[in-house]
């Protein structure tokens, strides 16, 4: 178990010092810096799109959108094939930033991820969620172990 918890705290520790490092540099968030990278990849992109290319939900790529409208790192401009439609692109200060960025810690984190083979990250997925359901558990019962999650810790 201590190499699961240790392999967890990497994975975390490293996620922090990469956004921490973006932010101090670059002023932007890790999460604003992924989706500058998505978008040098892919011009043009609406909401939805990014929302999927980012795994994040529609609303939080919007909001980390409005952040980059605002500092002039993307533009949303209407789709010319449908005008209802708004696509998100860079601005010639977004590619610029992104030259001098060090790889956003959510681009780490899926390069890695997609690293691993079809059945390994089936997995991961599955024992991740058990382990978010059992910690969910036990912050709503104050910390206190669940029968669930004493026995599943019994378990590994």
């Amino acid at each position: 178990m201590a190499t699961v918890v240790d392999s967890i705290r990497a994975v975390v520790q490293g996620l922090r010092v990469s956004g921490r490092e973006s932010e101090q540099r670059l002023g932007i968030s890790g999460a604003q810096l992924h989706v500058l990278e998505e978008l040098a990849d892919n011009p043009a992109l609406s909401i939805n799109e990014l929302a999927a290319r980012t795994f994040t939900h529609q609303s939080s790529a919007s909001m980390i959108v409005s952040r980059l409208v605002e500092r002039r790192l993307v533009t949303r401009t209407a789709d010319r094939a449908d005008a209802r439609k708004l696509s998100i692109s860079l601005t010639a200060a977004g590619r610029a930033m992104l030259r001098k960025a060090p790889q956003a810690p959510q681009t780490r984190l899926v390069s890695g991820l997609r690293m691993l083979s079809r059945s390994d990250l089936k997995q991961l997925a599955k024992n991740l969620s058990v382990l978010t359901e059992i910690m969910g558990d036990q912050s709503a019962t104050a910390g206190k172990a669940t029968d669930l999650g004493s026995a599943r810790m019994k378990e590994a």
